[in-house]
């Protein structure tokens, strides 16, 4: 049957043409199988059916050769071996594609039942009938080599993918449309594997059946697994030290509320999901709690979910920079942390640099700007307080862990500049060429420090997509392989070995992670080490110590590594920080956010993701400058100084919510003629303004340009400069005679009115009646003047007093003419302004008025006065 599925499977031709052609396939498929023949009878007895074919060094990569040509010393490739890749899509042994989704268990024993499942799939355009799916046991694979290259070999290859397991373990399957997929369990005894040695044998699973334009059995897919196998266990002498990375990408910003406590604000709440139940950091927490692995922790993880556990703001996409929302991941992130605590208890867990910096591109971008690998070490000693404060457990801070293990001369420099002594790198990275075995992966590289090169295709092992059908199954398949391999390669000699895998593996990959792990465990071959015994091992003498130049650095890597352009902004942004911090009252509300914000400007997060690191950069630029901008000069308009001497105010204002103290306030001019003063010391409490007057000095007129500017204490500029315009104007001699002439006016014309009202006599008496006219007497009306005779008749000595009767007042008999009456109307009247006291005196007061002053009052007598009678002008 074999025979012809294997003709089938190499022969492209109908049944109807075959003929001398048939035997031509016939042939060319024998010489197809000569190699895998002929390779046991020409390898010694207890070799492997499969050699290897270059170099199994770990991080070498061979050419890709097929088991196929196991067994050639050559190593040379056969003509099916180079044809079979090539075969088109969904023709021949393509016709189908079979994926093996599980195999339980990884690891077995002698006395287990392995259960496969998978499905198949109709990738051609005909439709499959008469379907069976069986299993196929291979040959051992003698070399990691080997497993790399059967896991990359695509469509059915005679030899090289074994023979059917004897018994009946297949399982019959339905006619498939195109396009359709169908699932198979297979049971199978290990027993009836007969497997022979200990070692690595590909697993696979054959689809047979037939088309209507092929109609006979043959190979219609097939897919592949491997199956370590271990008969006896021994005592493990390789030991393996699994890095179980807790990173995630920076989530804080440098913004804060301005309440007492400092709410900090979030630029996104995807770190809520990532510790929600099924989400990324909750499953690696509740994989790795039950594994021996070796944490490995970003703290500036630890400081946001710690910060999340209490009351937090979420930046609102599309927003405003201030425009936030509270976060709702609380819960969340306090049982993350309480179930962490608990998980690293009497664990080694390794603390990186916070915020895991870009220890490359520092190397080979940072170091051309002045101050870029200052903050390295206060990175590791941030992180060592972070992880005791959060998980309260002493972490490790001797390991620097480069983006992807690549390693450089000039990155290790910077490593271990920061205090670090061992520096993770990749077989990869670090090539041992000169072995034939994968060696220990510590390595001396000088000055106390060590180089720990992790094993590529371990470390790789789950990366990629592991969310489709079965490519967990055969991660989990291959990494055991892969490590049986390894330990199998020099049995007798104790190494220790390193798994550094990606940094942030999604739900998927840590799932199958984890099974590798838990396989790995229960293996005979590999136990579990830890990461501080891996860098005290014994170094083996052949291995590779010296680091590569940095001319050898993946160009791949090279192209995703941080600009200098973002060093200059960091610089910027620190000086700047620096500057700011000087002036405040209270700092320590300010300088942690921001300092750890531009940790986080530099980390490896950004690898790939330029421009969410550059937005990320931006945004702390802008917070920092709107904070130093809320301290600044109150804008002045133009201004006029009369005099030679004068005073200029400037008003500083903090719209801080604390005070401001170790600013200058200094004011220069655009001219030399004047003088604008000493500069000013400027203190300012939080949400106040300060003004400050310069006194100025001015030699001439004229206008100038006054610039107003703030200053640190140690004299760096604070803010913008502020300008504004000064006319000065000066008083001539000319100018203060007018003034003083017109001072001097209104002084004299104060004295005339004064003396003036001084000789007029007391006001009148309000009160007082008003005079009638009267019929007359002698004198036909009333005497207004006293400026007569006192003998004259009617004449009156003063003013004279009106009797009851309105005429001229008598004596009380009436017979003495010009008799002054001393009645209760004289009394009532005698008080007039201008006039005599003295009855028999002469008046100077004009006739007009009672009161002599010019009010308005009614006239004593409107006629003209009668002949004879004397009345005084």
């Amino acid at each position: 049957m074999d025979e012809r599925v294997a003709e089938a499977a190499e022969s492209q031709a109908p049944p109807a043409r075959r003929g001398t052609n048939r035997w031509r396939h016939r042939t060319a498929a024998l010489l197809a199988a000569l190699p895998v023949l002929a390779g046991p009878l020409l390898l010694p007895a207890g070799t492997a059916a499969a050699a290897p074919q270059a170099s199994p060094a770990s991080g070498t990569h061979a050419p890709a050769v097929t088991t196929a040509t196991a067994g050639h010393a050559a190593g040379t490739a056969t003509p099916a071996t180079a044809s079979a890749p090539q075969a088109p899509q969904g023709s021949g042994s393509r016709s189908a594609r079979v994926s093996v989704n599980e195999v339980t268990p990884a690891v077995p024993d002698a006395d287990d039942t392995l259960t496969v499942s998978g499905t198949v799939t109709n990738t051609s355009s005909a439709t499959l009938s008469g379907l069976e799916v069986v299993p196929r046991i291979g040959p051992s694979l003698g070399s990691r080599s080997a497993i790399e290259q059967a896991s990359r070999r695509q469509g059915y290859l005679s030899g090289a993918d074994g023979t059917e397991v004897p018994g009946r373990h297949g399982a019959r399957l339905s006619g498939l449309a195109s396009g359709i997929t169908r699932s198979f369990t297979l049971k199978i005894p290990v027993s009836d594997l007969h497997l022979g040695s200990d070692g690595v044998y590909q697993l696979g699973v054959s689809l047979t059946g037939q088309t209507r334009s092929r109609p006979y059995e043959q190979i219609l897919g097939i897919g592949r697994t491997f199956l370590p196998w271990q008969e006896k266990a021994g005592s493990p002498t390789t030991r393996v030290a699994y890095l179980w990375p807790l990173i995630s990408t920076p989530h804080v910003t440098a913004r804060t509320e301005s309440d007492e406590q400092q709410t900090p604000v979030f630029r996104d709440d995807k770190l809520a999901e990532e510790l929600a139940p099924g989400g990324r950091l909750q499953q690696m927490l509740e994989l790795g709690k039950d594994l021996d692995v070796t944490w490995v922790i970003d703290p500036d993880l630890l400081a946001s979910v710690d910060m999340m556990a209490g009351r937090y703001r979420v930046h609102k996409p599309g927003g405003d920079p201030d425009d936030t929302v509270a976060g709702k991941g609380q819960e969340d992130a306090k049982r993350w942390l309480d179930e962490l605590q608990k998980a690293v208890r009497g664990k080694e867990v390794v603390a990186l640099p916070f915020a895991d910096p870009d220890l490359a591109s520092l190397a080979h971008r940072g170091q051309k700007v002045p101050g870029a690998l200052s903050s390295l070490g206060q990175a590791t000693r941030l992180a060592k307080d972070t992880v005791e404060t959060v998980l309260h457990v002493k972490p490790s801070t001797d390991f620097a862990w480069p983006y992807e293990g690549a390693v450089d001369s000039s990155l290790v420099d910077v490593a271990t500049s920061a205090g670090a002594h061992n520096v993770i790198a990749r077989s990869d990275s670090v090539r041992d060429a000169g072995l034939s075995y994968s060696p220990t992966a510590a390595r001396p590289i000088g000055s106390g420090n060590t180089a720990l090169v992790a094993d590529e295709r371990l470390s790789t092992a789950f990366e990629g997509d592991l969310s489709r059908a079965g490519a967990a199954s055969r991660a989990v398949q291959q990494f055991t392989a892969q490590s049986l391999a390894l330990a199998s390669q020099v049995p007798s000699r104790t190494r220790s070995v390193v798994v550094a895998p990606q940094r942030m593996p999604s739900v998927s990959q840590a799932q199958a992670m984890a099974e590798g792990v838990e396989a790995l465990s229960d293996s005979g071959w590999a136990a579990p080490g830890s990461l501080a015994d891996a860098a005290k091992a014994k170094p083996d003498r052949g291995a590779q110590r010296r680091m590569p130049a940095p001319s050898s650095y993946p160009s791949t890597l090279r192209k995703s590594e941080l600009p200098t352009a973002a060093f200059e902004q960091v610089r910027k942004t620190k000086d700047g920080l620096e500057d700011f911090k000087e002036i405040l009252s209270d700092p320590e509300r300010v300088m942690p956010p921001f300092s750890t914000a531009i940790d986080r400007e530099v980390s490896n997060a950004w690898r790939g993701r330029a421009s969410a690191g550059k937005s990320y950069r931006n945004a702390v630029e802008d917070y920092l400058l709107e904070l130093r901008g809320a301290v600044k000069l109150i804008k002045k308009s133009g201004i006029t100084l009369s005099g030679r001497e004068a005073t200029i105010p400037v008003t500083v204002q903090n719209n801080l919510a604390q005070g401001v103290d170790g600013l200058v306030l200094e004011l220069r001019s655009s001219r030399v003629g004047l003088d604008v003063g000493d500069a000013k010391r400027v203190k300012v409490d939080g949400e106040h303004t300060q003004s400050l007057k310069f006194d100025t000095t001015a030699k001439n007129n004229g206008r100038a340009y006054v610039y107003a500017q703030l200053y640190t204490e140690d004299g760096e500029r604070y803010g913008k400069v502020m300008k504004f315009q000064v006319n000065v104007t000066s008083i001539t001699s000319t100018v203060l005679l007018v003034i003083a002439i017109g001072v001097l006016l209104i002084v004299l014309a104060g004295i005339r009115m004064y003396t003036q009202r001084k000789r007029s006599g007391p006001a009148p008496d309000p009160d007082a009646p008003l005079k009638d006219p009267g019929d007359g007497g002698d004198g036909g009306g009333d005497a207004s003047d006293g400026a007569g005779d006192g003998d004259a008749p009617g004449g009156s000595s003063g003013d004279a007093a009106d009797g009851p009767s309105g005429d001229a007042a008598d004596g009380p008999s009436g017979d003495a003419p010009g008799a002054r009456s001393d009645g209760p109307a004289h009394a009532s009247s005698g008080a007039s302004t201008g006039d005599s006291a003295d009855g028999g005196g002469d008046s100077d007061a004009p006739d007009g008025d009672a009161d002599g002053d010019g009010n308005d009052t009614v006239r004593e007598n409107d006629n003209p006065p009668a002949t004879g009678e004397k009345v005084d002008r």
